[in-house]
């Protein structure tokens, strides 16, 4: 029993390497693991709903856009201390010195 036991001892003793070199054998044949990560963004849609009588303040005016030609979109001419903006695809008729909304086009 004792000499089965060292022989089978010594026998795993001189197969460890081989078993070890082919375990590193076969992890260059495995193709490497890529992770990819997936981002995903969401677009935030920032869409002003206008109303009419609205009072635009200074800092929402500096980022509209006057329109001075109205006739190539198709706006009646403003009435006097009226002008149009532009605010995103709108088009709005505000007052010069008040700010205040007093007609509203949606972008077409």
């Amino acid at each position: 029993m004792k000499k089965i036991f060292a022989a089978l001892l010594s026998a795993s003793f001189l197969l460890s390497p081989m078993v070890v070199s082919q375990a590193s054998a076969d992890d260059h044949r495995r193709p490497a693991v890529v992770v990819q990560k997936k981002v995903v963004v969401k677009k935030t849609v920032v869409r002003s709903h206008w109303k009419r009588g609205y009072r635009v303040n200074a800092s929402e005016r500096r980022r509209f856009s006057n329109v001075n030609d109205y006739r190539r979109y198709r706006l009646a001419p403003p009435p006097r201390g009226y002008r149009w903006v532009r605010a995103d695809n709108d088009y709005l008729l505000i007052g010069v010195t008040s700010g205040i909304i007093s007609s509203i086009i949606a972008g077409r």
